[in-house]
């Protein structure tokens, strides 16, 4: 078992709660709850199984914040995702994420003092530095304001040229806001021009279609973007950047513009990637820069043909992925995420089985562990990733394996080896992002069949259930104004939405083991995420740490 310094891992007995029970974790991905009408997917979909522990005990069903500053965001407008929020669910405490790690870094300007930063101002004296991501004020993968602040800091800090790499949004924002963007930049870095720095934008294309794909879904979206961030080479050429954008938006929306790069009087692209450069990554957000960062930093790399492999200095505005520890370099650290509630239950003797399919079992292991990789104790644990389907679009198989996950945790339930068995269902996201309304509601359904097996299960071993979820999607599929109504576009199509939302989720509880007087209390009303860690240690019989957020439960004497 790992070493933890002098951390006091006894739990205390919970006075009124036993121990032995099994108990079934169950995170539905995507999973908000919003009014029902058309575009709610998981109400059109009739899931008779969530609808039930909505519709049953009101004591035992209630809503928790998964967004905002409930899972560390900086602000309520902020959308929870994955994994900040099983950060969350695991860690039961609030720990600065993403966006607002970087907006302390940045304030303090500690991000200039750091490992990360030394690095890549070594290529300042004689090489460019390269900014690559998403050009977005969306908050869900990078912040436009964050990388306005981070061109000053670094033409502060010695950059004497720099070019800019841009995404456009159109998926985490309103179609067609990139040209207001790209023009906010262009006139920053023309300020820095003014100041004897040589600041251009170099290159360009749509999130969905250039660099920005995720899970080695596509190597040929991370291709188009490294030929035209790292040759220099793309089907359009432009001198101006704005002007760009609004060509290429006559044939395809901000999500799938074309790549292209900006070049000189001479024809020639005023900023490919060579030897000798800096590079960094500017997105917070890791799953969508991952393959990236894999073609920057890896000598051995076979994924598509680089052509030429650059010596670069790179570096990830975070680390996009502490199980490979990718990019090596990275401008903020990550939270420092002690004594999670798997530790502590482990430590306590409880037995752990997890499991999930490739695209969230990372969240179900690693995020819910607090960013640590491996088993606490290997002899207490299990962990079981199922393969997820590869090469396609996930609504042309919407049930994806919500079936065989369902099938994995009953058979540990009923072998009656585990104490606590822990399951993401990544349906109601997944598909959700792909905008496919039809699908989406397919998706919740299986999500909803494979929940049953679960409860199922619980009910034969005299157990537990905790159903909740990490984030919103699928319960809102469409943009809407500000009285809520449907948008449509010029055309009068539906503005479909894709992203998460800043609705919250449910939490249930139940099964024949749960101690009779034990219902969810009213008095946390604004409980989130961080609350369901120590829900789930009084389940198991312990009261959890003094610093943990509050429990969601309280024992009722009858």
């Amino acid at each position: 078992m790992a070493s933890s310094g002098q951390v006091s891992w006894k739990l205390e007995d919970h006075p009124k709660l036993p121990k032995g029970k099994t108990i079934a974790v169950v995170v539905l991905d995507g999973w908000g709850e919003n009014k029902p009408d058309d575009y709610n997917c998981i109400h059109v979909a009739e899931t008779l199984t969530m609808d039930s522990l909505k519709q049953g005990a009101p004591e035992k069903w209630r809503l928790i914040r998964a967004h905002g500053t409930a899972v560390g965001l900086p602000t309520e407008e902020d959308m929870g995702n994955s994994e900040v929020g099983h950060n969350a669910l695991g860690a039961g405490r609030i720990f600065a994420q993403g966006a607002k790690l970087v907006d302390l870094a940045l304030a303090s300007g500690k991000i200039y003092e750091g490992e990360g930063f030394k690095y890549i101002s070594e290529s300042f004296e004689k090489g460019t530095l390269h900014l690559i991501g998403l050009l977005s004020d969306g908050g869900v993968h990078s912040r436009l304001d964050q990388l306005q602040l981070l061109l000053k800091g670094a033409s502060e800090h010695g950059a004497k040229r720099i070019r800019v790499h841009f995404l456009t949004d159109g998926r985490d924002v309103s179609d067609g806001s990139s040209v207001g963007f790209v023009e906010t930049i262009e006139n920053d870095l023309a300020n820095l021009r003014e100041k004897g720095v040589d600041a251009r934008i170099a290159s360009g294309g749509g999130r969905m279609y250039v660099t920005m794909d995720r899970y080695e879904n596509d190597w040929d979206v991370v291709k188009r973007g490294w030929d035209a961030q790292v040759l220099g080479e793309a089907p359009h050429k432009f001198t101006n950047a704005a002007e760009a954008v609004k060509k290429l938006r006559e044939n395809a929306n901000d999500q799938y513009l074309p790549p292209f790069v900006i070049v000189d009087e001479h024809n020639k692209a005023v900023g490919p990637i060579v030897d000798g450069d800096a590079v960094v990554t500017f997105n917070f957000r890791a799953d969508r820069m991952v393959m990236l960062a894999k073609a920057l930093e890896y000598q051995d790399f076979d994924k598509f043909d680089r052509v030429r492999f650059p010596k670069i200095r790179y570096a990830g505005m975070l680390q996009y992925d502490g199980e490979l520890k990718l990019p090596s370099h990275y401008l903020v650290s990550p939270p420092e995420i002690d004594r999670t509630s798997g530790e502590y239950l482990v430590y306590n003797g409880i037995r752990t089985f997890a499991c999930s399919e490739t695209v969230k079992f990372g969240h179900v292991t690693f995020f819910w562990n607090g960013n640590r990789s491996g088993y606490f104790n290997p002899e207490l644990e299990k962990y079981v990733e199922i393969p997820s389907d590869i090469g396609i679009s996930f609504n042309l198989q919407p049930k994806m394996k919500a079936l065989e996950i369902g099938e994995r945790a009953r058979d540990a339930i009923l072998g009656l080896k585990f104490d606590q068995v822990r399951v993401n269902i990544a349906n109601g996201d997944m598909v959700g992002h792909t905008g496919d309304i039809q699908a989406t509601i397919v998706a919740c359904r299986a999500a909803d069949e494979a929940v049953k097996m679960i409860l199922d299960a619980i009910e034969q071993v005299g157990g537990i259930y905790v159903v909740t979820a990490d984030h919103g999607n699928a319960e809102d599929m469409v943009k809407r104004d500000k009285c809520g109504q449907p948008l449509y576009d010029k055309n009068g199509q539906l503005q479909i939405l894709t992203s998460h939302t800043c609705h919250p989720v449910p939490i249930a509880i139940g099964g024949p083991g749960l101690a009779p007087g034990v219902r969810l209390r009213n008095d946390v009303p604004d409980g989130g995420l961080a609350n369901v860690a120590a829900t789930i240690m009084n389940l198991h019989g312990f009261v959890a740490p003094n610093d943990y957020e509050p429990t969601l439960i309280q024992v009722v004497d009858n």
